[in-house]
């Protein structure tokens, strides 16, 4: 069995994103990591609707989740402090397998909010790359939310859900 939980990435010190992903009713998160340059992440094993905007608000800051169906599938939310919000998909042949309906997930509205979101959070994004992660289909989905996160202008170097 793959990976059930979720990720936080938000600019905000590995302590900080701890506290507010509890608050946000991430509870027992069981790992981060400090991406630098100001970002980190944080795992645990379920995410409740609605934490994506509570962490933006928190943390004042552009926030982006990902809540993970068994490794194979990847559901991104994002949200800036200032209200906007986009969704994706991640792993979206393996997605069709499940029968989600990837229609509800339009890539290009991806994209567009996706440059947003890294202009929002003073990131250099890579359009091409962003366009790839949300595409593209690899063996775990937390492949493509490393490719991502890197193209929306993140190191990735701390990515791999173990404690920094």
């Amino acid at each position: 069995m793959g990976n059930r939980g979720g990720m936080a990435v938000a600019h905000a010190t590995v302590a900080e994103l701890r506290e507010f992903a509890a608050e946000a009713g991430c509870a027992d998160v069981d790992g981060d990591a400090d991406l630098g340059g100001g970002w980190s992440a944080v795992y645990y094993p379920d995410q409740p609707d609605g934490a994506t905007a509570v962490l933006a608000r928190r943390t004042g800051a552009p926030v982006l989740t990902v809540a993970y169906l068994d490794s194979d599938v990847g559901f991104v939310e994002a949200a800036t402090f200032a209200g906007g919000r986009w969704k994706a998909l991640l792993n979206r042949d393996t997605a069709e397998d499940y029968e989600i309906p990837v229609d509800r997930f339009p890539v290009e509205a991806a994209l567009a909010g996706a440059l947003d979101w890294a202009a929002a959070a003073g990131l250099t994004a890579d359009p091409d790359g962003i366009r790839a992660a949300l595409t593209g289909s690899e063996a775990f989905a937390e492949e493509l939310t490393a490719r991502l996160l890197g193209a929306l202008g993140m190191d990735r170097a701390g990515l791999g859900g173990e404690s920094a």
